[in-house]
């Protein structure tokens, strides 16, 4: 079974209104999408998940003409937002592709810094390049990696935080996880204009998470 990430760049900088309006608040970044689907009557819902505050989400969310419904949670050091919501054209022609093709979506769906949607499509390669291919007109498309589909490293990733996505990044990068080591908290800390107190704690979370996730 074959894989293909890529990032699609929606118009505007978000699928829908909410989406758009989450985007624009200094307040909140849009880490990933757990899940997405539309209902018989036209409408959708998602589950995403937030850096911010739930007082502030929720704020936000009550503010969206567009929105139907929505409940705000906080778990941990994210919020999770389901939101039931009045679909447009553009997610409507997105949600159609895996309706119409044979290839599973696998989820979540993570957001770029730039607000971009980076997502793995599983199945048969000539299938794969349907969908592709199937794109709405509007929403651009990045090819980011292809190959064999392993899925539990991808969801590991995913439950990790905006910030400690982007510290793990840093520290891979920097050569903090090579032996010898060739870097310290204090060299990842320049690269991502943080404390090394900071890294050393978002490195130690991340640790946790993946350790305790690995452990049968």
């Amino acid at each position: 079974m074959r894989y293909v990430t890529f990032v699609l760049i929606p118009p505007d900088g978000g699928i829908h209104p909410s989406d758009r309006r989450l985007a624009e608040d200094a307040d909140v970044t849009r880490t990933a999408l757990h899940n997405i689907n539309r209902l018989d009557d036209g409408t959708a819902v998602t589950l995403y998940q937030l850096d911010g505050t739930e007082a502030h989400v929720e704020e936000v969310l009550a503010d969206c003409p567009e929105v139907l419904a929505h409940n705000v949670s906080q778990t941990g050091d994210s919020v999770h937002a389901y939101i039931h919501f009045e679909t447009n054209t553009t997610v409507a022609g997105l949600l159609a592709v895996p309706q119409s093709h044979e290839i599973i979506l696998d989820t979540p769906i993570e957001y770029t810094s730039r607000g971009g949607l980076r997502m793995t499509v599983v199945g048969e390669e000539a299938t794969i390049r349907e969908t592709i291919a199937s794109v709405p007109d509007d929403v651009g498309l990045k090819l980011e990696e292809t190959g064999e589909y392993e899925p539990s490293a991808r969801r590991l990733f995913a439950r990790l935080t905006t910030r400690q996505q982007q510290t793990l990044r840093a520290a891979i990068d920097a050569g903090y996880y090579e032996v010898p080591r060739r870097a310290t908290h204090a060299d990842i800390a320049e690269e991502l204009d943080r404390t090394g107190g900071t890294v050393g704690e978002h490195l130690r979370k991340i640790e946790a998470a993946v350790l305790t996730a690995i452990v049968p």
